[in-house]
């Protein structure tokens, strides 16, 4: 019996997540439907157990709803859920448990580390935003034990309180600050990510043109064209720049992985996304 898995979202009819899992199921031989539904702004709760009822084997959440996400599975949710304070995965069990993962963060680390193979351990992190997607990737980039971990935002509150609510979490030997735009003058970071939305209006983010050490990767979460990040990374330096893609498969294939515990090869998913 084919078991069924879906992504819920508002909007969702962009969502790359069904040809994802498809191209999953089929390298790994395994029997699973997955559909693309768009939740009503006010009806996530009520679709989530409209699929349980149905016998959905488990989601993907993707915006507006990975709060609300959390706020249902958050009794039975993982740590890195916790933490981020998020849910992009839901599992469902016969015993109407609804369990919560968040597999943002360790997309984005086994992207770079893996597909980039550039390695976080000493380090000198620069994550640019203080918002959901900054959260997400946290306590992930803390864990690999970078040398520097600094958080760099337009509101530099927004930035502190992440920074005092992370601090006590993962590895205490690494510097880990917040930083106003003005202040990163005079520093260089060898991963410079881009958490913001800039992307999406084309906005210009006020970085030092230094801020790219010899070798860096620059990293922007949006992915499908360049962004201003991107262009001005490819202008000052950078050595390897990257949009999201990649990210967006490893997250998949995490979330493959915990419902169905087999895991996929990414490299060819990836590359059969960028060159359809």
């Amino acid at each position: 019996m084919t078991d069924r898995y879906a992504v819920i979202g508002n909007p969702i009819a962009h969502s790359k997540s069904p040809l994802i899992h498809k191209m999953f199921a089929e390298q790994t031989v395994q029997d699973i439907s997955y559909e693309k539904i768009e939740a009503p702004l006010d009806g996530f709760a009520a679709k989530i157990d409209e699929l349980r009822k149905a016998g959905y084997k488990g989601c993907n959440v993707t915006v507006p709803f990975k709060t609300q996400a959390y706020q249902l599975s958050k009794e039975f949710a993982s740590a890195e859920a916790k933490s981020a304070q998020a849910v992009n995965t839901m599992g469902f069990d016969l015993t109407n448990v609804v369990y919560g993962e968040n597999t943002d963060g360790i997309g984005l680390i086994n992207d770079i580390k893996n597909n980039s193979k550039i390695e976080f351990n000493g380090k000198r992190i620069l994550l640019i935003g203080a918002g959901g997607a900054a959260r997400g990737v946290c306590l992930p980039i803390k864990l690999e034990k970078p040398k520097v971990f600094c958080i760099v935002n337009r509101d530099v509150k927004k930035a502190q309180s992440l920074v005092e609510e992370f601090r006590g979490l993962g590895t205490s030997q690494i510097e880990f600050r917040q930083s106003t735009f003005e202040q990163l003058s005079g520093n260089a970071f060898d991963i410079v990510i881009n958490a913001t939305s800039a992307g999406l209006t084309d906005s210009e983010i006020p970085l030092p043109k230094n801020i790219f050490a010899p070798g860096a990767l620059a990293y922007d979460m949006m992915y499908g064209r360049e962004t201003p990040f991107m262009k001005f990374a490819r202008e000052h330096g950078a050595a390897v720049i990257s949009d999201g893609l990649g990210m967006l498969v490893e997250q998949a294939a995490e979330s493959f992985f915990l419902w169905r515990g087999v895991r996929p090869e990414t490299p060819p998913v990836i590359a059969a996304l960028r060159h359809p």
